[in-house]
């Protein structure tokens, strides 16, 4: 196991693993792409334990709370990390983060898209610190996301060779 898989069993966060999809759907992507030294990571949303998509669904302020939606930012950076370590091995490859792109199912006039995104930008500064995890966001409100989630990220991240 690596520095930042021990971290993050020292913090008490566990990988979930790869996503079960509900049934027929099929993604015809990469949720990692590796190319030279870096990966794009394709969206990723909130996951239980056992791989499944975890609730609650539905937008910010109608079926869910604000504490809720940051919760799920934070299960959605695990979720993110448990498909990286799957493509890259281990988390100690990446060297930093460059750039955060999130999305938050919410009603019209919410404005909290940033403290709800903030859960997700936490987990990664507690994970890398404040060096490597450092990164540009954005947080912006969308009307819907794919199956209900509350929470869409997306990110790049540097990387260095299996042997770094």
């Amino acid at each position: 196991m690596g520095h930042i898989e021990d971290r993050l069993t020292h913090l008490g966060l566990e990988l979930p693993p790869e996503i079960r999809l509900p049934p027929g759907v099929v993604l015809p992507f990469a949720f990692v792409n590796v190319r030279g030294d870096r990966a794009i990571v394709s969206g990723h949303g909130p996951q239980l334990a056992d791989g499944s998509l975890a609730p609650p669904f539905g937008q910010v302020e109608r079926e869910v709370s604000l504490e809720q939606a940051i919760h799920s930012a934070r299960l959605t950076a695990l979720s993110m990390l448990g498909s990286l370590q799957r493509e890259l091995g281990t988390l100690d490859r990446i060297t930093g983060w460059q750039r955060v792109f999130g999305m938050v199912n919410s009603v019209p006039g919410f404005d909290q898209q940033p403290a709800v995104i903030n859960g997700f930008s936490d987990l990664i500064l507690d994970a890398f610190g404040p060096e490597v995890g450092r990164h540009a966001r954005s947080a912006v409100g969308v009307a819907s996301l794919p199956f209900g989630i509350p929470v869409e990220v997306e990110a790049e991240v540097s990387i260095g060779s299996a042997s770094s």
